[in-house]
């Protein structure tokens, strides 16, 4: 069954290109850009290979626009495209993976020419999804945390989260700290990979086995409200352009979702004044 070609997927995936780079310059693609499209990672691939077809765009990629669903994903040359899938979902027929990214790409003149007819009227389904990914009370832990943070990439929500749990906990007593591990039994991400094949409660007690133990075996550090930014600076590899505040308050925000009130006031009790009203306010 041929996919069907969409103008607002297009429409996105050519300004994404444009907005991202001039000449051939790494594009990533995520989630994110198409909340609302109901679109899976065989349509996006599809749309991805008419453009380059067709001129649009040019990049390192081959395939087939009109091949089968399940066919789309395998007439990608993934050393050719340099294609990074961090599928979180599995099937190709299913929801989108949480990164897609081309080694190099850049709009020919002809889609240049396309997308300002585009921008001048805009196609009518874009109006028919959300513009911006929102975070909700029911989404895996680490997709919160991934929006909310103004975050990219799955993986790094993964490390940062770890990053700021370690600095609070490393602040709480021994007996504190397992009272709100108990209450984070959730999956960080449903997914098949195992890279991220981990409990909340896992990220909260480190999966850094020497750190775990050190946590566990010395008392509880007095930290300032600037030295926890600093070290959340330093230590998270935070992504330019993204405030060590935004990603905090992120993590309190999706870590409050899992927490009954009696845990999120013993944890605002250990924190230091600004971090304290950042946790309140999240």
């Amino acid at each position: 069954m041929p996919i069907p070609l969409r103008e607002d997927v297009a429409y996105i995936i050519l300004k994404k290109i444009n907005e991202s780079g001039q000449k051939m310059h790494e594009v990533g693609f995520d989630a994110k850009d198409f909340i609302g499209r109901s679109l899976t990672q065989a349509e996006l691939l599809g749309h991805l290979d008419y453009l380059n077809q067709m001129q649009f765009i040019k990049a390192e990629f081959t395939g087939n626009a009109y091949a089968n669903q399940e066919d789309v994903p395998d007439a990608v040359d993934a050393k050719e495209f340099d294609l990074r899938i961090a599928n979180s979902f599995g099937a190709p027929d299913g929801p989108l993976p949480h990164l897609i990214t081309f080694k190099a790409a850049e709009l020919t003149e002809k889609g240049r020419k396309i997308l300002e007819r585009m921008e001048a009227n805009p196609p009518e389904a874009l109006n028919e999804g959300p513009a911006v990914a929102i975070a909700t009370d029911d989404m895996p832990f680490l997709e919160k945390v991934t929006i909310r943070g103004n975050l990219e990439d799955i993986f790094d929500a993964r490390d940062i989260t770890e990053v700021v749990f370690r600095t609070m906990r490393d602040m709480m007593t021994k007996e504190a700290s397992d009272r709100v591990a108990s209450e984070l039994h959730e999956m960080v991400e449903p997914t098949e990979d195992k890279a991220l094949q981990n409990e909340i409660a896992d990220l909260w007690n480190d999966t850094n086995p020497i750190t775990r133990f050190l946590s566990r075996v010395r008392p509880p550090l007095k930290i300032k409200s600037g030295t926890f930014l600093f070290r959340i600076n330093q230590e998270a590899g935070l992504p330019r352009a993204v405030e060590a505040e935004t990603i905090v308050k992120a993590v309190f925000w999706a870590t409050k979702d899992e927490l009954s009130e009696a845990r999120i006031k013993e944890v605002a009790s250990f924190l230091p004044d600004e971090i304290r009203q950042l946790w309140n306010e999240a």
